[in-house]
């Protein structure tokens, strides 16, 4: 990382506390993004159109109703085609399940060595099935694999009820859920993904979903790239056939109803990086196989993730007034990693702005500003700047000093 270049405070009046760019600094290119280095909740504000609009790479051209590719380190959207439009989310729907599921896994509240008592409410709920019967108990290990696998409808639902007690209740902390995670135009009816007409997404809020569930639940993933699975002695092979065309490819969860298309959240781990497809509205199995597996060969072969700064490591060195230390390091919570076209990393420009004058006490984990990174002067991320020590107040005559002191910057 190149050293922060000096910079001069700007004339102030004592009275003043503007908001102004006070540092700026580029960094290099560096190694590929590792599996999960950034939180699912790191704060990521890119063009709307995606980091693709900053280069001239065309996008693919796809026969779908809408599509999305992000990068799940940074946490960008690198393409899309009508990332905002309302659309059925199908099956796709499971993965808010599993979200959901997993979460009552850590907390306890459910157990993977559990049995499930099947209602017949699940044993009728039709579309695919996991056929398990009613009134029978089965491990949540099990279902996981009927849910996850299989894309069985009693799985999930039987799930559901172990969960919440009822699906309606279920469908309440799946809504729940989106809320917490910013999933702004979703709303669930049910657990499955059966057709209703209040039951929408769009394929930016399946990806932030994607995103959050890969990142938080590593130790779940081998549900989602299990090829087959086996119950009452019927055995179903997983829908997503990238399992079988791809070897990097590790989930997500396919879906399909007559209305909604076929449609495919993809993800695969290439050289310590992941990437994620969203994909709804293809025409055929084999249409949403070869666009998800474009649109992830695309994404890892004109783009790159690399790593702008350490969270242990200060964006700035800032002036600090009435402080009992001279200085305050500002910096970020988790690793800033931005994605950018391919061979234009050593291009980006990184800005720290703050609030000046910065005036003591200041309080560790408080934000003092924003750090801004952009390429050709458009914006591809920006993250709150914090304060990394706290720096308590000086005594009387050391606030006097520096009182005097602004007077004549």
């Amino acid at each position: 990382m190149p050293t922060l270049r000096r910079f001069r405070l700007a004339p102030l009046a004592l009275s003043c506390a503007l908001l102004v760019p006070t540092a700026a600094w580029s960094a290099p290119a560096a190694a590929p993004a590792p599996a999960a280095a950034a939180a699912a909740d790191t704060p990521a504000a890119a063009p709307a159109e995606g980091v693709s609009a900053l280069s001239n790479i065309p996008v693919p051209a796809l026969g779908v109703k809408a599509w999305l590719t992000l990068d799940a380190t940074s946490g960008q959207i690198i393409a899309a085609q009508n990332p905002k439009a309302a659309v059925e989310p199908a099956s796709l729907t499971k993965l808010m399940s599993a979200y959901v599921i997993f979460e009552a896994l850590e907390t306890g509240r459910l157990k993977l060595d559990q049995k499930v008592h099947v209602s017949e409410k699940a044993w009728k709920t039709e579309g695919s099935r996991m056929f398990i019967n009613p009134n029978t108990d089965v491990l949540v290990d099990d279902l996981l694999q009927g849910m996850l696998v299989q894309s069985g409808n009693d799985a999930t639902v039987a799930l559901a009820e172990a969960v919440a007690g009822s699906e309606s209740a279920f469908a309440a902390l799946m809504n729940q859920q989106a809320k917490a995670l910013g999933m702004t135009h979703t709303h669930f009816v049910n657990s499955t993904g059966l057709p209703d007409p209040d039951h929408m997404t769009t394929v930016e809020d399946l990806a932030v979903l994607a995103r959050a569930l890969v990142q938080r639940f590593p130790q779940y993933r081998h549900y989602d790239s299990q090829k087959e699975f086996t119950y009452n002695n019927i055995k179903q092979s997983n829908r997503n056939r990238l399992l079988w065309a791809d070897s990097t490819v590790d989930g997500l969860k396919t879906g399909h109803t007559q209305s909604a298309g076929y449609c495919l959240v993809a993800t695969a781990l290439r050289d310590g990086r992941r990437v994620v497809s969203v994909l709804v509205g293809a025409a055929s199995d084999a249409a949403r196989t070869e666009s998800s597996l474009k649109l992830l060969n695309w994404s890892f072969k004109n783009f790159d993730t690399v790593k702008l700064l350490d969270k242990t490591k200060p964006a700035v060195s800032a002036r600090v007034w009435e402080g009992a230390a001279d200085t305050a390091d500002l910096g970020v919570t988790q690793p800033l990693w931005v994605t950018v076209p391919r061979g234009q990393a050593d291009q980006i420009k990184t800005e720290a702005r703050y609030t000046q004058p910065l005036m003591a006490p200041l309080t560790e984990g408080d934000q003092a500003g924003t750090l801004v990174a952009s390429l050709d002067g458009k914006p591809l991320k920006q993250v709150p700047l914090l304060v990394m020590h706290s720096v308590p107040e000086a005594g009387f005559f050391g606030r006097l000093v520096d009182k005097v002191r602004l007077l004549f910057q």
